[in-house]
């Protein structure tokens, strides 16, 4: 096994960061779309916490995790866009290699921060379905910080290992990424070594985390829908199935290309590399950009305080 010290003299200062490969002349155009859904996005998310920091009648368990929700996507929308972008518009295809270490951990970790986020929210809507009147007692503030803190603390732990395990190898053959960010498998393929280790802990990680998430997340979804249909108004039923769909539609859009990205890195290779690299892309910027949307703007108390926001600007 080699060494930090033996290491470092043979790991690039730099990487080269392809792009879409197949579709380099078309990255002007793709950048259209990204660069919406990136506004959309960064400006959602700013709103989304300004609004629930100004009022009071937001200061509640639900929108706490909103909140932590908000600040996660913040942080990969920032981790991944501007250079994309930067390669997509100025060709500013070199990332230090240090840099790129840090854009896979940022990228990997809040991944993870998000997934123990959107189960803890769908913790949130289970008690407040299926035990009202025992909401305001289960999830205090302090229960809502903990949970908050294991969902950063786990993301964080888990995905520590990635980077140091990734300095160990040398980059001896090329350090060409065919890819539009430093994502783990992209770069560790490039290593003139057995990387074996990393892509078993890897495998590990994404189990232990989807597996938990996933079952947890079906858990919830279950008993509340279950309950929903024993509603005995069908008003009630509809409006809670309105909004359970929605968030799962959120579930969905983050988990299935984050899980695609992740299976065909390891176990298929006649899937293009174009449509590859723009579903992992996508897995990072959707979510962030329905989020704000589907759980900001269709939740009333949010909707009325924005319009109340604007209004009194107005006025």
């Amino acid at each position: 096994m080699l060494d930090f010290n033996s290491t470092a003299s043979i790991n690039p200062s730099t990487f080269i960061l392809v792009g879409i490969p197949g579709l380099e002349d078309w990255h002007i155009w793709i950048s259209i779309p990204f660069c919406s859904m990136y506004v959309v996005a960064l400006m959602g998310n700013i709103l989304i916490l300004f609004v629930i920091k100004t009022e009071a009648v937001l200061h509640e368990p639900m929108f706490y995790f909103l909140s932590m929700l908000a600040i996660t996507d913040l942080i990969l929308l920032t981790s991944t866009l501007p250079k994309m972008l930067g390669i997509f518009w100025f060709s500013l295809h070199e990332i230090n290699f240090h840099a790129c270490l840090t854009q896979m951990f940022f990228i990997h970790a809040f991944s993870g921060v998000e997934s123990g986020l959107l189960v803890a929210m769908a913790l949130d809507r289970y008690v407040a379905i299926c035990s009202p009147l025992r909401h305001s007692s289960i999830l205090t503030n302090s229960v809502v910080a903990q949970i908050g803190l294991v969902a950063l603390v786990r993301g964080l732990v888990l995905m520590m290992p990635h980077p140091f395990l990734v300095r160990r190898w040398p980059y001896c053959l090329s350090n060409v990424v065919p890819h539009t960010y430093c994502e783990h498998m992209a770069v560790v393929k490039l290593a003139c070594a057995d990387i074996s280790i990393n892509s078993h802990y890897s495998l590990a990680v994404i189990i232990l985390i989807v597996g938990t998430d996933v079952t947890c997340l079906s858990l919830s979804y279950v008993q509340i829908l279950h309950t929903v249909f024993n509603l005995p108004s069908k008003e009630a039923r509809l409006k809670t199935l309105s909004t359970c769909g929605s968030h799962i539609c959120v579930i969905l859009t983050f988990y299935i290309p984050a899980l695609f990205s992740f299976l065909t890195h390891r176990f298929s290779n006649h899937i293009p590399p174009h449509t590859h690299i723009l579903l992992a892309n996508m897995y990072l910027l959707a979510p962030p950009m329905l989020n704000p949307i589907i759980y900001g703007v269709r939740t009333k108390q949010i909707r009325e305080c924005v319009l109340q926001l604007f209004m009194t600007k107005i006025s």
